[in-house]
């Protein structure tokens, strides 16, 4: 097991034994409460100009402090230098920074060279491992009109059959971050990056049966209250770091594929009702399975939580058009924006810029000024003195997923809020090209 898996482990067991505390009074604080007015009629002033310095500091700092080397390989999109490469890239995009463009671009590339040479960690890992740095490398490569992409296209689907074998990772090989939901999620990004699908659909579909029938399996086994179920390190987690609604998102953004099989489709449906109907008065999930019941669930973070959850929810909603996942988004939103602004620092993972976000997906949901002002106000809190002062500083500072390299996307996104995505999780492209 990597460096990196181990940590990730070791946190959710540290977070699984503070829960059983919480119960005895050993609770924890764990976000600022939120000092700002909620929207009143009128415009949302954006000051672009200073969210493109604070985009510029960031950066800066980035570079002075992460170097592009092979000791700083290993994490990969996670916590990687491959997840600098990621940001640099994504911000090549933005129309609001075009004037930056071929500089971002050289330094994606920068970036990344020191991944193309040195294993991430796990070969078949999406967001730790090798899988994530050969997508990115299509798309970069692409992007730049270097025909060598085609090269990291055929390294991509070169691990295709690891994902086919029924006993793929005992830990659990469906999740996001080291299974199958990740390999598909990269394939989707992939092809929309490029414009061109690196699998055929029947290639796709073989995936999402495997997920479909390891979920069905599991579920039968554990007699689970749902049709499909996974677990991860033998933990039925919910959000969208190693749980089931990332799982499920994938299932519904794979083009065609609830057509394909219904049975699928009905199952699917089914267990994204039932996710639905574990959200808490409050807007928020459980952790995980074990944690139903319990009266108060802590955690608002995109790995776990409803900043996560709420992605599977707005997919269900523009999949189904049914109200009441739209309703399960917009409740979500108001947890978040109770409870969203984490000590844990400014990262996307479990951080205010990850929770930030929410607001971005909401504003593309239903077009309110509201959620663009929430999300301003969330990027006004980490310039105040309590957020610097009190915020505690990730493990990994400078890196797309816990550190500063996903808030310059996120700060990036809220320029052009009509654009915005989480990284890899997009629920309005159609994939169809």
């Amino acid at each position: 097991m990597s460096k990196i898996l181990q940590t990730v482990t070791s946190f959710l067991s540290l977070r699984n034994f503070l829960s059983v505390l919480t119960p005895f009074g050993l609770n924890m604080v764990r976000y600022f409460p939120n000092p700002y007015d909620d929207y009143k009629l009128g415009e949302v002033p954006l000051h672009k100009d200073e969210i493109i310095s604070q985009i510029n500091d960031i950066l800066s700092n980035i570079t002075k402090r992460l170097q592009p080397a092979h000791k700083n390989v290993e994490g990969g999109l996670y916590v990687g230098v491959t997840g600098v490469s990621f940001m640099f890239y994504y911000l090549s995009k933005n129309p609001l920074l075009s004037e930056k463009r071929t500089s971002y671009l050289e330094k994606a590339l920068e970036y990344l060279a020191p991944a193309l040479e040195t294993s991430a960690g796990d070969k078949t890992s999406f967001l730790l491992g090798d899988a994530g740095t050969y997508a990115l490398a299509t798309a970069l490569k692409k992007e730049i009109g270097d025909k060598k992409f085609v090269e990291y296209v055929k390294a991509y689907k070169s691990l295709y059959n690891y994902y086919l074998n029924p006993k793929f990772l005992k830990c659990g090989g469906d999740e996001f971050f080291v299974g199958r939901a990740g390999y598909l999620a990269g394939a989707l990004w992939i092809s929309r990056e490029i414009k061109t699908q690196i699998f055929s659909n029947e290639e796709l579909y073989k995936i999402c049966d495997m997920i479909y029938m390891s979920g069905r399996e599991y579920s039968k086994k554990h007699r689970s209250p749902c049709p499909l179920m996974y677990h991860y390190y033998n933990t039925e987690y919910l959000g969208a770091a190693h749980g089931i609604s990332f799982i499920l998102q994938i299932l519904l953004s794979v083009p065609g594929y609830l057509d394909f099989n219904t049975s699928a489709a009905q199952d699917v449906k089914e267990t994204v009702h039932f996710m639905c109907s574990l959200q808490t008065d409050g807007g928020n999930w459980p952790c995980c399975m074990e944690e139903i019941g319990l009266s108060d669930h802590k955690l608002i973070h995109w790995c776990h939580g409803a900043p996560g959850t709420i992605y599977l929810m707005a997919k269900a909603y523009l999949v189904f058009k049914d109200q009441k996942f739209l309703n399960a988004c917009v409740k979500a939103g108001d947890a978040v924006w109770q409870k969203g602004l984490l000590r844990k620092g400014p990262g996307i993972c479990h951080g205010v810029a990850g929770n930030g976000y929410v607001f971005l997906l909401l504003y593309r949901l239903t077009g309110e000024d509201k959620y663009l002002h929430r999300a301003i106000r969330f990027v006004d809190f980490m310039n105040t003195d309590e957020f610097m002062r009190d915020a505690r500083l990730p493990d990994n500072p400078e890196s797309l997923y816990e550190g500063t390299a996903g808030t310059a996307c996120f700060l990036a996104d809220v320029l052009v809020p009509e654009m915005a995505e989480f990284p890899f999780q997009d629920v309005f492209s159609t994939y169809v090209y």
